[in-house]
């Protein structure tokens, strides 16, 4: 007996063109790869319920490989769905079943349970060798990561792995599911899921019970915690997050790697990768164990990258040491201190780094704003300079400013509170009161610092503002 067709089912129609046109070859043998909640499994199931699928074979078997642990147990789970009397070894019995039968379609889902460890991955590639001797037999597995099993010439072209929905599928889905939530909502609601299928079914259904505003109360506490609403990892997003994490290959350095990205929404280059010589050894490797299990991705300007269901799981069960939090902030500070010794002038490179890295500098720098926190002068100084840059491609003042001015009056560092009025002045955000406020507490600071450069500058600040802080 097949499972149902999925009843809400958008935004994978260009895979399901292609698998239907691989179908028509000789021999199909078909790879739907992913990460956890992207949708591998009603993928195959559509594809299963497809008008040109069912004209085409004779016989469909939909087999999941989660209780599996061994070739010889997925074989035993193959012969059990088609019929065979139960056996120590069904192996060349399913073989030899499949060979006998007209046209058949198997799929195999969730194989990466029993591929994925080293001790049962050849006898499994050697079985699923054995299946695709069979010629008149179409082979499609689902597995979680981007990599396929060796020892089977898979079709071409191959399917990439799954992506997250378009914003417009993730919109359709949303909206078949529930009703109760206007545009706006609706559009908060899926920046929580990067539009990351199983999510976004997951909190539709939450919103369609509970409402729009509870359900952003509830991320605000709950995160992740919010998406597990059911038992196994189809129903329960951290379930699948954490089946993802137990891969033999996520070593505790690659788990590392995972709580950066964690806090980084911009992700990373391989430059930064390297170049900012976090305390992760084999890094280049942990990067692609991330990329093999799908925990991570390369966005379209090669930046690796965590989905933020995954990222605020990590964070809430795994949150990055101080030590590589430190690394980045350093790295960063050196980024926005030669921009701001320069002025922006004749430094593309630099201008394009920081852009690419802006929401990852908000992030780290303010994660760092905390009085006795370690290297707060240099936090601060950053932020002084991260406004600096947003004052100057951008325009306006950014919120991290807004957090500093408390924290200064209790560090007592004179150059650094004439830094922070200087640049709040230029930024000319500021309310008249605050602005004469600010004026009044800044010159006698500057009277009494012993830097000609910052006196210039300050002085220069005040007397271009003066005049829009003073009563007519």
């Amino acid at each position: 007996m097949l499972p149902s067709k999925p009843k809400i089912f958008h935004g994978c129609e260009s895979e399901m063109e292609n698998i239907m046109k691989m179908l028509g070859q000789q021999s199909p043998r078909i790879a739907i790869l992913g990460g956890g909640g992207m949708g591998k499994t009603s993928l195959a199931r559509a594809v299963m319920h497809h008008p040109q699928t069912s004209a085409k074979f004779d016989h469909m078997f939909f087999v999941s490989a989660e209780a599996a642990t061994t070739s010889v147990e997925l074989a035993a789970l193959i012969g059990l769905h088609v019929g065979l009397d139960p056996g120590k070894d069904l192996t060349k019995h399913v073989v030899h079943y499949f060979s006998r039968k007209p046209r058949s379609l198997v799929v195999l889902d969730n194989l990466e349970t029993v591929w994925e460890p080293i001790q049962s991955r050849g006898g499994v590639e050697e079985f699923l060798s054995l299946l695709t001797e069979v010629g008149h037999l179409a082979l499609i597995i689902t597995m979680r990561g981007a990599e396929r099993p060796a020892k089977v010439r898979w079709t071409h072209p191959f399917l990439l792995p799954l992506q997250p929905l378009s914003n417009e599928a993730a919109q359709q889905t949303f909206l078949e599911i529930t009703d109760n939530a206007g545009k706006e909502g609706m559009d908060q609601l899926l920046r929580l899921t990067d539009n990351m299928p199983l999510a976004v079914d997951l909190i539709a259904h939450l919103t369609d019970y509970e409402g729009v505003d509870h359900v952003l109360t509830r991320w605000e506490k709950e995160k992740t915690a919010l998406f597990a609403v059911g038992y196994d990892r189809k129903s329960n997003l951290d379930a699948s997050i954490t089946l993802s994490l137990s891969s033999p290959r996520i070593t505790s350095e690659s788990k590392q790697l995972l709580s950066l990205l964690s806090a980084l929404p911009n992700g990373l280059s391989d430059d930064q990768l390297v170049q900012s010589k976090f305390p992760i050894s084999n890094i280049l490797s942990c990067k692609a164990a991330l990329l093999a299990t799908a925990l991570a991705y390369q966005d379209g300007n090669k930046r690796l990258r965590s989905l933020m269901p995954i990222r605020e799981h990590i964070r809430q069960s795994l949150p990055p040491s101080q030590s590589l939090i430190e690394c980045l902030r350093k790295h960063f500070f050196s980024l926005l201190k030669l921009f701001s010794k320069h002025n922006g002038e004749q430094l593309p490179p630099v201008i394009k780094q920081i852009t690419l890295n802006f929401g990852n500098l908000q992030e780290v720098l303010q994660q760092g704003l905390y009085l006795n926190a370690p290297d707060l002068a240099n936090t601060i100084s950053s932020i002084i300079f991260l406004n600096h840059f947003h004052r100057i491609t951008r325009g306006g003042q950014t919120m991290l400013m807004d957090y500093i001015q408390p924290i200064l009056m209790k560090l007592g560092d004179s150059h650094l509170e004439i830094r922070f009025s200087t640049e709040t002045l230029k930024s000319r955000e500021i309310c008249f009161a605050d602005g004469q406020h600010l004026i009044t507490q800044t010159i006698p600071l500057v009277e009494c610092v012993n830097n000609p450069l910052l006196t210039c500058e300050s002085t220069c600040s005040i007397g271009v503002s003066m005049p829009n802080f003073i009563h007519p």
